[in-house]
């Protein structure tokens, strides 16, 4: 029984979702218990045993007892700051290609939501790079990635990236600034050759600045995006959707770091293509 994947351990995240949607996720101790307004839950009702099921409060009502995904864990961590929402993250290691292995600098660490989600994604041979200046700020997200056991894969540096990186050949790099464009040239110095850029910003006027800078520091394959979401009401009787939506969380800039050839000089004398061509107008 101890062999299997689904049966929780002591130490283990488990998310609990009673009857009336309410979540909790916590890590099994033995001997915990669980203080809810729907009565008591005791942890060594749940360790030893599959996930998947339902167990009973001391006052018998319900918690369904799930492993949490990433999402459940992103939405739970503790914040001061405004984190990336889940539909933004997931788009952005899709489009950024963060896997197994990869080495990907951050920098706007701010409560560690996208760090969460990057160290996941890069673990367990990847390595993430995070830079935030505001040490109180730092000291929150290294607590909410330590918590998760997610410490082992990330850096995380008290730094103005103004002064640059101290990675270089990363695969990815993504910027959680309000003036990423002020910090392409540190970007660019960071990235291997074809790497990933990202960016998100809350404002067109922002992202106009950006866009327009990008090609000047050698980026180019630029896309802007945003995304929407729209969670609808699964019953089966009633189906249509919910009465709020996720809608705009900010403006999604992606880009490539690219080396280009330079364009040859024209030979002395030769002049450009249109010199010495005459048009037929006025003959």
């Amino acid at each position: 029984m101890t062999g299997r994947t689904d049966v929780a351990k002591e130490n283990d995240l488990v998310l609990l979702i009673g009857r009336d949607r309410k979540r909790f996720i916590l890590r099994l101790t033995s001997g915990a218990q669980l203080q809810t307004h729907r009565g008591v839950i005791y942890h060594d009702d749940i360790i030893g045993r599959p996930l998947g099921r339902e167990i009973t409060s001391h006052l018998d009502y319900p918690f369904l007892v799930l492993e949490p995904s990433t999402h459940d864990l992103i939405l739970d961590l503790e914040r001061t700051t405004q984190i990336m929402y889940p539909k933004d993250i997931g788009y952005v290691l899709l489009k950024m290609n963060i896997k197994p292995g990869s080495r990907v600098v951050e920098a706007g660490t701010g409560s560690g939501g996208l760090t969460l989600a990057l160290a996941r994604a890069v673990m367990p041979t990847g390595r993430v790079y995070s830079y935030e200046v505001r040490p109180d700020v730092l000291r929150l997200a290294a607590k909410n990635l330590d918590k998760l056991g997610l410490l082992p894969f990330v850096e995380l540096k008290e730094r103005d990236i103004g002064e640059g990186f101290d990675e270089v050949d990363a695969d990815a790099l993504f910027l959680d600034l309000r003036t990423p464009w002020l910090y392409l040239a540190q970007a660019r110095a960071a990235l291997k050759s074809g790497g990933f850029f990202g960016a998100l910003l809350p404002t067109a006027n922002q992202v106009v600045q950006l866009i327009g800078a990008l090609p000047d520091h050698g980026f180019d394959a630029i896309e802007v995006e945003e995304l929407l979401l729209r969670p609808y009401k699964a019953v089966p009787a009633r189906l249509r959707p919910a009465d709020r939506m996720v809608a705009h969380t900010g403006y999604l800039i992606f880009a490539r770091k690219v080396e280009r050839v330079p364009a040859p000089e024209a030979d002395e004398g030769q002049g450009t293509p249109s010199e010495g061509i005459e048009t037929r107008k006025g003959e």
